[in-house]
């Protein structure tokens, strides 16, 4: 059930002032009975992670890795992702910096002042990191998933190019989609996939691909809505000297294949931060999927989160050094 939070006379970065209503959902275990898993979703996602239709209810359910007999699931929705709300939505200026303060303040409001975890997927997991930069202490553990901790060149000029598709007369938000389906995917993904075969005489079954996800998204999201989420992946800039202080064991995983967060991206924030940081390790999913490989990999996914998220209950004498293979 989608709940709200009213946050009043916040002020981000930009200058502007507004009031936000911060909605979000709650699973497994009632809000202060168990340890809280605070899971940020992607781009598109939305609070909705576990269930029926849940997006992650692969790795979030009973008995699960992200077991819900066990904490309480928590997702905010990223504010301006029009989420179960009619109408238009307004363009926002918010950056990651400003989402992360605003779930911060929306922890405070329903009393939750240490997470067992933070974990989010691509801008998801760029929050998590703003989050721990503007709170050191918030939280046990931050597993960013196939993100990294600041925009690169490579990023922006995506971002850039969806802009100037979003601006287009006719069918934008379709064509912004079908543009981003190359960056989320690989060239070894798609050939293999499809190998040239038509669905017709005359399109071929990639092209049907991908106009089906144009479709899909059209029917589910607001084009100012996908401007806003776009906005945001432009504005990712953690400052990792913040997180110097903190106690928090951080576990990044990258993708091998991913061209949208390339995993040397990662690789070089886990060797900064290990200098600094005691309880770090990086861990890689192989695919040949590139960014996406965090919605389809899930057996090497759950391999690697479960004795991360588990192993105090299961006595695994989990290593953080020797787990990391880098």
């Amino acid at each position: 059930m989608l709940q709200h939070l009213l946050i009043t006379d916040y002020t981000c970065l930009s200058g502007q002032t507004s009031t936000i209503n911060l909605t979000f959902e709650v699973f497994g275990q009632p809000l202060h009975s168990a340890p809280v898993v605070l899971i940020n979703h992607a781009l598109t996602g939305n609070s909705n992670v576990a269930g029926t239709n849940g997006w992650w209810k692969t790795l979030v359910g009973p008995e699960k890795t992200i077991d819900t007999e066990k904490y309480t699931l928590l997702c905010f929705n990223i504010p301006g992702n029009g989420y179960q709300q009619f109408g238009s939505v307004e363009n926002t200026t918010f950056t990651v910096h400003d989402v992360a303060k605003i779930f911060l303040l929306g922890l405070d409001q329903l009393g939750i002042h240490k997470l067992h975890s933070i974990i989010g997927g691509s801008i998801g997991g760029a929050i998590g990191w703003e989050m721990l930069a503007q709170n050191p202490k918030i939280t046990e553990r931050l597993i960013p998933i196939a993100t990294a901790d600041k925009t690169s060149d490579w990023l922006n000029a995506q971002c850039l190019i969806q802009n100037f598709l979003l601006d287009l007369p006719e069918n934008a938000l379709e064509k912004a989609r079908m543009h981003a389906m190359l960056c989320y995917r690989t060239p070894e993904s798609i050939n293999q996939r499809f190998q040239n075969e038509k669905q017709d005489q005359e399109k071929l079954k990639s092209q049907e691909w991908l106009e089906h996800h144009g479709d899909a998204l059209k029917n589910r999201f607001q084009k100012e809505a996908y401007r806003n989420m776009n906005h945001l992946l432009t504005s990712i800039q953690t400052n990792l000297e913040l997180l110097k202080n903190t106690d928090a064991e951080i576990h990044l995983i990258a993708v091998d294949s991913d061209v949208f967060f390339p995993a040397i991206e990662i690789k070089n924030t886990y060797q900064k931060l290990k200098k600094e940081i005691k309880n770090i390790s990086y861990n890689e999913i192989k695919s040949i999927h590139g960014h996406d490989a965090f919605l389809i990999e899930y057996e090497q996914l759950n391999q690697i989160l479960n004795p991360i998220l588990n192993y105090h209950e299961q006595q695994y004498h989990y290593n953080l050094q020797e787990q990391s293979t880098y």
